[in-house]
């Protein structure tokens, strides 16, 4: 009898099988209608401050460098690189640079690495996407801070919203309308919004008062003195700089769904991801590393479902049109819609070819792959908020013996709440029973 009382106590230690749960969550159609709005006003807003165009790149016929392909190879060959081609070269702009390289290295750390066990080549893959970051805030930071600020903002929003979602579908299994999650994260929009800013503005704190040694070290005979004195007080800031820096980098992706699963604040957000990840990191890591996979063969079968919408829709059109491209003298579908493929979903046809009539006929068909290729990124987007909410709830559940099913609901009017959290049971009538009247 013991034996049996214990195996389902053991079984429901066994936490992780409901990471699983991700891809239902995150197919939602309210959660994709999130994730592409999102999506489209960064694009667009990236596209619009692309008219800028002040990245330098080497003409096509000579390669098409970029100054962010110099950069990677040779950081100290950017300045010259500028230099030469400033006049000569072609323009670019900063979005559109950072997103075509952004797209080699998620594929290359997804499809290629992951997938071959090369966890050294999805480090490489995620390191150079930061270093993509840094090299345009550099060089471009003006526009960085702009662009950054503007995606930050739909962020706090949109992926608020969608951990919203997520938290009370995986708590009470129910499914809030866009309208609701939208309202929840627009009136914790400051919460959103200050969490990947505030460890930043920590650790910029604590390493000003280091600078502010090394610059005292300038000064002739004594300066190299007074620092010595207080190394000591140095490598402890330069010890609470590490700990913030591993703490944020390793628990950002609790943040977000502490203040959907909790209300919080963004200290209270951050003070619970920094406490989970230092009291269990090795389940964190194992909760994040099953994510991944699962996330990485979820997304191969949401691409192939995209390569063959895109390809059986091109194949049935191929077989009624028949009529060759005047210019080209291939077929005029070719022309308008390349072929797609696996790995090249949007094809690019040549507009310089073309007539009026198939130039406009392309570029329409070019914005319905983009439709298509977009919902595949905001299935991306939607699972990464909806994995990392359910990991949240795990550790939540694990450090802190909270069940997963409690969740912060705001007050309703009407309704008695206790602990923000709202009381389902019915509350007993305060109102007395009339005495019976004596016959």
């Amino acid at each position: 009898m013991g034996n049996e009382k214990e195996s389902p106590q053991v079984c429901s230690d066994f936490l992780f099988p409901r990471v699983f749960q991700t891809f239902r969550m995150a197919i939602q159609p309210s959660k994709l209608i999130i994730a592409f709005s999102a999506l489209a006003i960064i694009c667009l807003a990236g596209w619009i401050m692309d008219f800028s165009r002040t990245v330098v790149a080497v003409p096509k016929a000579q390669g098409g460098i970029t100054e962010l392909q110099v950069y990677m190879a040779n950081p100290d060959r950017v300045k010259s690189h500028i230099e030469y081609y400033k006049k000569n070269g072609e323009r670019r702009g900063v979005f559109s640079t950072l997103w075509r390289f952004g797209s080699e290295r998620f594929h290359g750390a997804l499809l290629k690495s992951l997938f071959a066990f090369d966890m050294p080549g999805v480090a490489k893959n995620i390191s150079d996407g930061f270093r993509a970051i840094s090299w345009a805030i550099k060089y471009h930071y003006i526009y960085s801070i702009v662009f950054f600020a503007i995606t930050l903002a739909v962020t706090a929003i949109a992926g608020g919203g969608l951990c919203r979602i997520a938290a009370l579908q995986f708590a009470r299994n129910e499914k809030p309308g866009i309208t609701e999650a939208l309202c929840f994260s627009s009136k914790r929009f400051l919460s959103f919004f200050a969490i990947p800013l505030t460890p930043a503005g920590i650790i910029i704190f604590i390493g000003f008062f280091i600078f502010l040694l090394g610059l005292i070290g300038n000064i002739p005979r004594v300066g190299e003195l007074i620092m010595s004195i207080f190394m000591l007080p140095a490598f402890i800031a330069g010890a609470l700089i590490t700990v913030i820096l591993t703490g944020t980098v390793a628990g950002f992706n609790l943040m977000f769904p502490a203040v959907a699963y909790d209300g919080s604040d963004s200290f209270d957000a951050i003070s619970r991801s920094f406490n989970y990840v230092y009291s269990k990191p090795w389940r964190m890591g194992f909760y994040t590393m099953i994510a991944v996979v699962y996330g990485a063969i979820c997304y191969t079968f949401v691409r192939f479902f995209s390569f063959l919408l895109l390809w059986v829709t091109r194949w049935f059109l191929q077989l009624g049109i028949w009529v060759n491209n005047s210019n080209k003298g291939v077929n005029k579908l070719t022309a308008i819609w390349p072929e797609p493929s696996f790995m090249g979903l949007r094809g690019s046809p040549s507009l310089a070819t073309l007539n009026w009539s198939e130039s406009l006929a392309a570029f329409l068909v070019y914005l319905v792959v983009l439709i298509v290729i977009g919902l595949l990124v905001s299935f991306v987007i939607s699972f990464y908020f909806s994995a990392n909410t359910i990991i949240y709830a795990l550790m939540r559940n694990k450090v802190d013996n909270t069940a997963l099913d409690d969740i912060y609901a705001p007050a309703v009017t009407g309704i008695k709440t206790e602990s923000n959290v709202i009381n389902f049971e019915p509350e007993k009538s305060q109102v007395q029973p009339k005495p019976e009247t004596q016959q």
